[in-house]
């Protein structure tokens, strides 16, 4: 279990992040179109996911925005932006944000995602949310890189994970 803060008070999660070095779960999530997508999806791609509560909130759609503009200049790397928002509401942001370069997706379908990942919140204001982190994936589904942000409402350390592909 690991400890998260919404505005100082703690939250907690289902279990812990895959830890770099390991192999990260394979998952199935579902884009804005309602397709099904997996890991298997992504072969020989390199991933990062951006994993966060909802895409309706401020810090979430600021992170989809930058990374929608970081992942133009990626070679041979996917970003997935991960929620438990339907697709519906991706579909919108998308349309209204001309966000291109990104795959969002939803876990509404998928809990076990967030449980193998370690990232659904447990309690607290936002209990069955998803916790905010970054996980990045080689070609081989290994992470090299993960932040769990220990402030919700603190966006990621984007040009960590961004180095972490350049390594």
């Amino acid at each position: 279990m690991e400890t998260v803060y919404l505005h100082g008070t703690p939250c907690h999660t289902y279990g812990f992040m895959p830890a770099i070095g390991t192999k990260a779960p394979c998952y199935t999530l579902v884009d804005k179109d309602l397709k099904e997508i997996s890991c298997m999806d992504f072969l020989d791609r390199r991933v990062v996911l951006n994993i966060f509560p909802s895409i309706d909130t401020d810090v979430c759609a600021a992170s989809v925005r930058r990374f929608n503009v970081e992942a133009s200049a990626l070679e041979n790397t996917m970003v997935i932006c991960v929620s438990m928002d339907l697709p519906f509401a991706q579909k919108r942001f998308c349309a209204a944000n001309d966000i291109e370069n990104v795959v969002v997706a939803s876990a509404f379908r998928s809990p076990m995602f967030a449980q193998k990942f370690g990232l659904q919140m447990v309690d607290g204001p936002l209990a069955g949310l998803l916790a905010r982190a970054v996980i990045v994936l080689d070609e081989d589904r290994q992470v090299i890189y993960s932040q769990l942000v220990n402030e919700i409402t603190t966006e990621p350390d984007y040009q960590a994970a961004i180095a972490a592909l350049k390594k």
